[in-house]
């Protein structure tokens, strides 16, 4: 594993442009279920409450499930050590953009400033009516379905629900970095959503290598990955870290000892 991270390391002090790809994985260690598999939400909750024609058609009973997932128990979620190295990597020159299936707000919060959310972001309301956006840190969740203050109509959080469209400008930014991107570092996503499961497999069709991380095999790892370090988030990304930050990669063999 050790010569895993540090030829993982050499590459991305190389790569020209560097494009992470991270998924629901990366912030299970911050708090936050994954929505499929083993302890998913899925398990708990019926995802049809996440339909937009069931949200629209019965907005009192979506907003219910929509307050115990999204601020009630989402809302206390930290960046942890993996969202961290990522802003850090941006920071530094070594990362050009994250593009990311999450709705939690954590890379940001973190301190990246290059990510486009494929799906959309929880901590924005946006009214179905007049189009005007709230905060949710600024709105009171005690009574739902919530309606907007200046005209009435229900308020819906900022992300993509079931049967609607992904927004055009992440799309538009995960098919670019797709193409331009000499490594894609998957992180936390095991390639089961669609359409953003398709991107590792443009990027790899356009010359770039992959490189993932997560704590078991996905749909990528035996069919378009080239380096697969298999852990949690939060302690590959560390040790990632320490092989980018504390140990010279100037040459192949640095890498191997």
């Amino acid at each position: 594993m050790t010569e895993k991270i540090y030829e993982a390391a050499r590459l991305l002090k190389k790569s020209n442009f560097t494009t992470a790809f991270t998924g629901a994985g990366i912030s299970v260690e911050s708090g936050i279920p994954p929505f499929r598999g083993d302890g998913g939400l899925w398990n708990k909750y019926n995802p049809e409450v996440l339909e937009i024609g069931y949200f629209l058609n019965n907005p009192a009973i979506s907003w219910q499930v929509i307050k115990d997932i999204f601020y009630d128990f989402f809302d206390s979620a930290k960046p942890n050590k993996a969202h961290h190295v990522l802003a850090r990597m941006e920071l530094e020159g070594l990362l050009g953009r994250v593009i990311t299936q999450n709705i939690d707000n954590l890379h940001q919060e973190a301190g990246s400033r290059m990510v486009y959310e494929f799906h959309g972001n929880s901590k924005t309301l946006v009214c179905r009516g007049c189009n005007r956006s709230y905060k949710a840190a600024d709105i009171s969740f005690d009574y739902t379905p919530l309606t907007c203050r200046e005209c009435g109509g229900l308020l819906k959080p900022d992300f993509v629900f079931f049967g609607e469209s992904i927004p055009q400008i992440p799309l538009n930014a995960a098919y670019e970095a797709a193409t331009i991107s000499d490594i894609f570092l998957i992180i936390g996503t095991t390639g089961e959503v669609m359409p953003a499961n398709q991107f590792p497999a443009i990027a790899k069709t356009h010359g770039s290598t992959i490189i993932e991380i997560n704590p078991e095999p996905s749909l990528y790892t035996n069919v378009i990955t080239d380096i697969f370090i298999q852990g949690k988030a939060g302690e590959m990304m560390e040790r990632l870290e320490n092989a980018l930050f504390s140990t010279p990669l100037d040459n192949d063999q640095d890498c191997v000892n």
